[in-house]
């Protein structure tokens, strides 16, 4: 007679009874909203504040008399102290979860963030940029790691997208209000006005999120997430998204950063709140970015990375022209393909690590940013040697590297899709 345990090994598994065990977040759960809501006010206060001093850049050089590649550094220490950062951040939010982890970095942000007005150097300003950038390195890879556990599969490119689009939301929004404040005040006044915002932005943050139930702790053991860490960095579809990530994120990184000296300037010679009010093109990167997950759905994700990076190349292109309305259409492209790009690299990280999904979502952010840090610096390089088309012939040769490092997983798909039909071919015939 058999036992019940074998009974039960036979018994047919009920695959609406498995979906309904798993307790992870769907759009129709009811904690699903209240959290897309309050990761999107976090990346919404983490943008604002890290890029707070790009729409800037050009005041702050008159001011501190700075030249372009010496105020640059106002945002790629900000992002540089990110990237170094948001590894040994994601092992914190390992053992003492990712809620707490994201709440005390943008704490400790936000409290820099209203110390940073007081700057009274060139020095000064910088040094306190990178210690908020350290700060808001817990934020990135936690708020992935976070979304992995809490989320079902199906719906993690959908929320990260949501994710993606709050930090859209930040960079413009904290552009937008520093401009306009500078040209009724002034840098220092519109710094002050960012990190008011974010403090509304934490609180809600913190009243919205729910409580995790997915998260187990882990322990603080060096020699693990070595381990673990030496485990991604040897995975060649990993290694990949990461570059690519870097190359996207150097794209907008140089573009962002030069843009406001270059419409300052003739034949422009646009006022700082008009400057400000250009990143509403970020609302274009809002949707690119939630809408990622339909993208892949419909073309695969290579297919998807191709349309963003020709939309990039497009934008950059369009850019180089010395009419408004181009420049202006050009940053609507370049805008669009970066986040979508963004957002379908950071998913699939999400999705290809099986195990220390914060490591590898981390070791993105560490690439991400290092992009954005070297980005902006060379940008700026480049904008004193070779005016905007220096900046652009930059940009489109990151484009050029996403285009190459895309074209080889093509083709490194294919060959394994090849072997897979081979190896299944033999064991039917021996069979």
């Amino acid at each position: 007679m058999p036992s019940a345990s074998t009974k039960a090994s036979t018994t047919p598994v009920d695959a609406d009874a498995v979906v309904a065990a798993d307790s992870r977040l769907t759009p129709s759960s009811p904690g699903y909203r209240r959290m897309s809501f309050a990761l999107f006010a976090a990346g919404v206060a983490t943008f604002a504040l890290l890029y707070s001093t790009q729409a800037l850049l050009p005041l702050i050089s008159a001011d501190l008399g700075a030249s372009a590649s010496a105020a640059s550094w106002t945002v790629s220490a900000a992002t540089g102290a990110l990237a170094l950062f948001v590894l040994p951040m994601s092992a914190l939010s390992e053992r003492f979860g990712r809620s707490r982890m994201m709440t005390v970095s943008l704490t400790v942000a936000v409290v820099v963030g209203l110390l940073v007005p007081f700057a009274p150097s060139l020095e000064w300003l910088v040094a306190l940029r990178a210690v908020q950038g350290a700060a808001l390195a817990g934020v990135p890879a936690s708020a992935m790691a976070f979304l992995a556990e809490e989320v079902r599969p199906k719906a993690l490119v959908a929320a990260i997208g949501l994710f993606v689009a709050g930090n859209s939301i930040g960079g413009m929004s904290g552009r937008i209000v520093t401009g306009w404040a500078a040209q009724l005040w002034d840098w220092r006044a519109a710094l002050a006005a960012v990190g008011l915002m974010s403090v509304v932005c934490v609180v809600v943050f913190r009243l919205m999120l729910p409580k995790a139930r997915h998260f187990t702790p882990g322990s603080l053991n060096p020699r693990a997430l070595a381990k673990t860490v030496r485990g991604h960095l040897a995975d060649p579809l990993l290694l990949r998204l990461y570059a690519i990530g870097a190359l996207f994120m150097t794209v907008f990184g140089a573009v962002y950063t030069v843009i406001g000296y270059r419409l300052v300037e003739a034949p422009f010679s646009l006022p700082q709140g008009v400057v400000g009010s250009v990143f509403l093109v970020y609302l274009v990167g809002t949707v690119s970015s939630a809408a990622a997950g339909r993208l892949v759905a419909r073309m695969g994700r290579r297919g998807a990375l191709y349309l963003a990076v020709s939309t990039t190349a497009a934008g950059l292109l369009l850019s180089v022209a010395d009419s408004l309305a181009a420049v202006l259409a050009g940053l609507v492209l370049i805008t669009a393909g970066f986040f979508a790009g963004h957002a379908v690299a950071s998913s699939s990280v999400s999705r290809t690590a099986k195990t220390g999904r914060a490591q590898a979502s981390a070791l993105y952010q560490s690439a991400y940013y290092l992009g954005s840090s070297v980005g902006g610096t060379l940008g700026a390089v480049a904008f004193h040697a070779g005016g905007w088309a220096g900046t652009v012939l930059l940009g489109l040769v990151a484009v050029l590297g996403v285009v190459s490092i895309t074209l080889y997983g093509t083709r490194v798909a294919r060959v394994e899709r090849r072997q897979l039909v081979a190896l299944r071919t033999r064991n039917a015939v021996r069979a």
